[in-house]
């Protein structure tokens, strides 16, 4: 059967096959933890809810502009300038089916056939198929553990082309967890302008930050604000990741291209969802301060008793709600009569011996790490380490 080469070469992802894999054996009635999925446990608060039945008893149940509708963006406009500082237009604001979907545009807005993007390691798992989905080709900067997981602008250099035309930045950082501070962001600004790239700016996790504090890149200076697009949405800080509405801020022209891409390949958003999100946006944290509080106690715990545990540690993340745990010791052990060559050896194993879903980081660019998500119960986190500990002994 003829299919596209490009597709083909497409993987799939390891996070969403994880948890697949893990919502299928918990529906056969088995005995297994999972913490793959990266999503707040809490439910979306109340006074959205309540924004969303508004919508629908209204009437806003038709299609909306492409870009989103002008209400929303001006009220993500306002987030920007509220938050973060940042003056844009409503026109200069795409509202998408998810941030996903935003990054998905982006890359199709600044990307020809050949055209490079730089992206750092350990990376999330979309961002190389998306650049591919583009026709770019995604080049690969490793950190290190020792370097909190972040790429200096030496890195970067090493890398650069004549075909080099964006960097990646994802900070709070999936799955790390790590936060680039401001001094860090500045140097990687410079270069970015001296090399007049693009700077495709993830910062879905920026209220999800217990130890010092978000920037934006953007927010360093007009020249790299110019060249940024900066990808955000509601799922992770207002607990709404079903109801799938990222956004994202660039240059005029720029959004205007995204904007022209999404209204052939999906219309718009959801009309309800985004009824809901201008709610999100102009109410108020305390929920937000709420989940930052159980994600402290869930971190500290999961870091403590990781490095307590013979043959795995990890470093402690100061964003977002994951813990990459070093298993560089376990990598070439046999456990249950299986030899651990791989993340993905020791992550199916691990779920099949002791039914813990974690996410092997071999798609995440770094194979001596699997990923465990704190965005679950104190007493899942409990048992899943319980079950580790026993697993390793």
């Amino acid at each position: 059967m003829y299919v596209s080469e490009k597709a083909k070469n497409i993987k799939a992802s390891t996070t969403l096959a994880i948890d697949s894999k893990f919502k299928a054996m918990k529906a056969e009635g088995l005995d297994v933890v999972g913490f793959g999925a990266g999503e707040p446990d809490f439910d979306t608060p109340e006074y959205i809810k309540k924004a969303a039945i508004e919508a629908i008893q209204t009437g806003k149940t038709k299609y909306t502009p492409a870009a989103g509708t002008m209400e929303l963006r001006k009220a993500v406009a306002e987030k920007f300038s509220r938050e973060n500082g940042l003056t844009y237009e409503p026109t200069q604001i795409v509202v998408s089916n998810g941030a996903k979907h935003s990054l998905v545009n982006a890359f199709m807005a600044i990307l020809n056939p050949g055209d490079e993007v730089i992206i750092p390691a350990p990376f999330w798992v979309s961002y190389p198929e998306m650049v591919k989905l583009a026709d770019g080709v995604p080049v690969i900067v490793e950190s290190t553990e020792e370097a909190d997981f972040k790429v200096t602008v030496d890195a970067l250099e090493k890398v650069l082309t004549a075909k080099t035309r964006a960097l990646v930045l994802n900070s709070p950082s999936n799955p790390t967890g790590m936060v680039y501070t401001k001094d860090e962001l500045q140097k990687i600004a410079d270069f970015a302008v001296k090399h007049d790239l693009y700077v495709i700016s993830d910062e879905i996790y920026e209220h999800l930050i217990y130890e010092g504090k978000h920037v934006s890149i953007a927010s360093l200076g007009e020249d790299i604000k110019n060249r940024t697009i900066i990808i955000n949405g509601v799922s992770k800080t207002y607990a709404m990741t079903g109801w799938r509405i990222g956004f994202a801020a660039a240059a005029p022209e720029i959004a205007k291209i995204m904007a022209n891409v999404q209204s052939h390949a999906s219309s718009n958003p959801n009309s309800i969802a985004q009824a809901a999100t201008v709610a999100a946006l102009s109410g108020g944290k305390e929920e937000i301060e709420t989940m930052k509080k159980a994600f402290v106690e869930r971190r500290n715990y999961m870091v403590e008793r990781i490095n307590s545990i013979d043959g795995v540690s990890c470093k402690k993340p100061n964003g977002a709600f994951y813990v990459l745990m070093n298993i560089s010791k376990i990598k070439g052990r046999t456990i249950a009569g299986k030899l651990i060559r791989t993340s993905d050896d020791f992550a199916e194993l691990f779920l099949q011996e002791a039914k813990v879903a974690v996410v092997p980081c071999s798609g995440f660019g770094n194979d001596d790490f699997v990923r465990w998500s704190y965005a679950v119960s104190m007493e899942t986190i409990k048992e899943g380490l319980d079950r580790l500990e026993k697993f390793l002994a």
